[in-house]
């Protein structure tokens, strides 16, 4: 009996609890005056003296905070400021080689000389994914100096080069290129020891080549080979006297029978052929460097199959960052240029001449300098 009315003294208990607290515990909507926590919570930090070690312990090793600047060298090159990466690629050179023979009281005999040539070359090269543009100018000049006798052109050169090239994708190194090039020279050029009569001048020749065709161009490498099937090549001669004698190639004039000119000479040559341009720069041993460059072109029209040839190799000996050596050789045919040509006794040419292999050696010691 005391158990069961216990029993039930605790069951109204807990009816009476659970439903005064109804209201609270439960809910239909999420309550929107619930107001945000804004207590402040502040860090204390507490300083606290500090005292010096006064027991090391066995092993420790403690260093002396000390700056020292006895170990400190100075910067072996300039320091250059970040600059964002570009896809142009410059390069400027410029070197003077330097050749000289002395004699004192030599038996055998011989003339002082002295032999200058100076080089310079700029390129202005752009390279990314799917284009590649390359732009060369080379200017070269060089003067021999005997005893006893008045400065002599060595060499005299100014070509200039440009080639865009287009592949389709980054994989493939064959590219649709378009390729310009030009050739001259500064100064006069004699036929030794004959210094009045002039067998070259600027713009006589003048070369200009202008062709589409493809190239190959492999990364990584300066290596570049150009197929041209439609090149077209002018050939200038602008010196009216060279342009009479038909000299390089043009249609020379038409004299009377007293050498008189009735029509004068062509100052142009046009042709249309094919034309093969290979450069390959690459370095063979240490600090030898070689560089070699040959361009074939036929012409269709007027005498297809006779190739003209302009071959150059060079090889550049690395002493150091400003000196090196250079051996080179330059051959060139063309059937357009004629040597010894037969006058008769009024001074008329009656024959042309025969076409020849024109070869050049160059063997120097210089300075050089990239900026």
């Amino acid at each position: 009996m005391f158990n069961n009315k216990f029993t039930n003294y605790i069951l109204l208990a807990v009816i009476l609890i659970i439903t005064s607290t109804s209201n609270t515990l439960a809910q239909d909507t999420i309550t929107t005056n619930t107001q945000v926590d804004s207590t402040k919570i502040d860090t204390i930090v507490i300083r606290r003296k500090h005292y010096k070690i006064k027991h090391i312990p066995r092993g420790v090793e403690l260093v002396s905070p000390k700056i020292s600047f006895k170990n400190t060298k100075p910067l072996s090159k300039r320091f250059k400021r970040f600059r964002p990466p570009s896809f142009w690629e410059e390069i400027n050179k410029l070197s003077l080689s330097i050749s000289e023979v002395a004699f004192f009281n030599w038996k055998a005999g011989g003339n002082n000389s002295v032999s200058v040539i100076a080089n310079g070359r700029f390129e202005r090269n752009y390279k990314f994914r799917y284009i590649n543009w390359k732009n060369i100018l080379n200017l070269r000049f060089g003067s021999n100096a005997q005893e006893g006798q008045k400065p002599r052109k060595t060499d005299d050169a100014i070509r200039f080069s440009s080639a865009f090239s287009y592949r389709r994708d980054t994989i493939s190194n064959w590219y649709y290129s378009a390729k310009a090039n030009f050739n001259t020279q500064f100064s006069n050029g004699f036929k030794y020891p004959d210094r009045d009569t002039p067998i070259s001048r600027f713009m006589a020749p003048g070369y200009f080549f202008f062709g589409a065709g493809t190239s190959y161009i492999p990364e990584n490498k300066k290596f570049i080979l150009y197929m041209s099937p439609i090149t077209l090549k002018s050939t200038f001669v602008l010196d009216q006297n060279l342009a009479d004698k038909g000299a390089y190639g043009v249609q020379k004039a038409i004299l009377d029978a007293n050498g008189n000119v009735i029509s004068p000479g062509k100052t142009k040559l046009v042709e249309l052929g094919l034309l093969i341009n290979h450069s390959w720069e690459k370095e063979i041993y240490k600090n030898v460097e070689m560089d070699h460059r040959i361009s074939l072109y036929t012409d269709y029209l007027n005498s297809f199959g006779n190739i003209d040839i302009d071959w150059e190799l060079k090889f550049k000996l690395i002493v150091n960052k400003y000196i090196s050596a250079n051996i080179g050789t330059h051959v060139i045919y063309d059937d357009d240029i004629l040597f010894d040509p037969i006058k008769n006794e009024n001074g008329i040419v009656i024959d042309e001449g025969v076409q020849r292999i024109q070869f050049k050696q160059i063997i120097g010691v210089g300075v050089e300098y990239n900026f």
